[in-house]
């Protein structure tokens, strides 16, 4: 019976050499596997820490673990998915016939009528409806194909984005900390320098969720419902301007509500205009009131304006994904630079 030699170990600093770019290039490949869909991921991780209380609650009543996890999943989906996703894709097409209106506009004039005025722009197209598609095709051709199947891409991709985000939400619920402790077993940075930057990554959670979002939020939905009892046309889009305008430091709200007030008083709607001025200021103060509140529970530790810059560059470097990334990077960079300086003032 013959023996197979066995091949001898190369010297232990080339194999170490080599196990290092084993690693390094597998988990390279692994990032960039699950880049597509890390904002999902990123949102359930965040999501998953903001209701782990309440999770540790409901499972005290209902016993384990799992079926409360399950439990908080559902109540997620119901009372905070389906509606934000109906309102999102109720007002888009209204969202695109605004800035196509305002696009057409010459001047400032034209553009503060654009915005209140009630009139409504083309109807939406109905993907359900054969004849407006073929209709589509029709007119426009080869174009039209490419529209339709853009559509329908989009929308495939926010489908599978929620379902990874809601799978990985009741995953991190369940396993959460399981996954916290294999990442400070297998991390290349120290234990210490690893909590160090998963408490960044959890403040950067809670301070963009809590602080920022719920300011916007508060602030959004009050002008909303102010500019339904003084009678503004496209109530709803103005509030959801409102919710992204108040991330914009010193201006905030008043790109919205500033507007709106000049235009009805351009179309000789004084009293609107003057009610629109005043729910702009008490808007726009609450900023002073609700913000500082909500920061008690979670607090990002970044400048106001290096978040908003973070912001739009996250937007042009990484396009829709950009306003979580961009605040996201700048933190943990931040955080790391922090360690880095420690590091090199302690004596060796």
């Amino acid at each position: 019976m013959q023996h197979c030699r066995v091949p001898e170990s190369p010297p232990r600093s080339e194999a170490q050499s080599a196990l290092r770019w084993t690693v390094l290039v597998l988990v390279g490949l692994s990032l960039f596997t699950i880049i597509p869909l890390w904002v999902p991921v990123v949102l359930a991780a965040w999501s998953a820490i903001l209701t782990r209380p309440l999770q540790q609650r409901v499972a005290k009543l209902v016993g384990g673990r799992s079926r409360a996890a399950g439990m908080v999943t559902v109540v997620l989906v119901l009372a905070v998915l389906t509606p934000v996703v109906i309102t999102a894709l109720s007002l888009s097409g209204s969202l695109v016939d605004l800035v196509t209106r305002l696009s057409h506009t010459e001047d400032g004039v034209q553009a503060m009528n654009a915005l209140v005025a009630s009139e409504s722009g083309p109807e939406p197209l109905d993907l359900a409806d054969t004849r407006q598609l073929f209709d589509l095709i029709r007119r426009h051709g080869v174009s039209a194909l490419g529209t339709v199947r853009d559509l329908f891409g989009a929308f495939a991709a926010v489908a599978v984005g929620l379902f990874v985000f809601v799978f990985a939400f009741y995953t991190f619920l369940v396993d959460g900390t399981r996954a916290y402790r294999w990442m400070l077993d297998y991390s290349p940075l120290s234990p210490a320098h690893t909590v160090r930057m998963a408490a960044a990554f959890e403040e950067t959670g809670r301070g963009l969720f809590l602080s920022l979002g719920g300011t916007a939020l508060f602030q959004g939905s009050l002008a909303t419902i102010g500019y339904l009892i003084i009678g503004v046309p496209q109530a709803l889009m103005l509030g959801m301007l409102t919710f992204v305008g108040s991330f914009i430091p010193l201006i905030g709200t008043a790109l919205v509500w500033g507007p709106v007030s000049a235009g009805m008083l351009l179309l000789d709607r004084s009293g609107q205009a003057v009610a629109v001025l005043v729910l702009g200021l008490v808007v726009s103060s609450l900023d002073n009131f609700v913000r500082p509140w909500l920061s008690r529970y979670g607090h990002l530790q970044l400048p106001t304006f290096v978040i908003f810059v973070a912001m739009l560059g996250g937007i042009a470097a990484f396009g829709a994904a950009g306003p979580l990334l961009g605040p996201l990077i700048v933190r943990l960079a931040v955080e790391a630079l922090d360690i880095w300086r420690k590091e090199r003032s302690e004596p060796s």
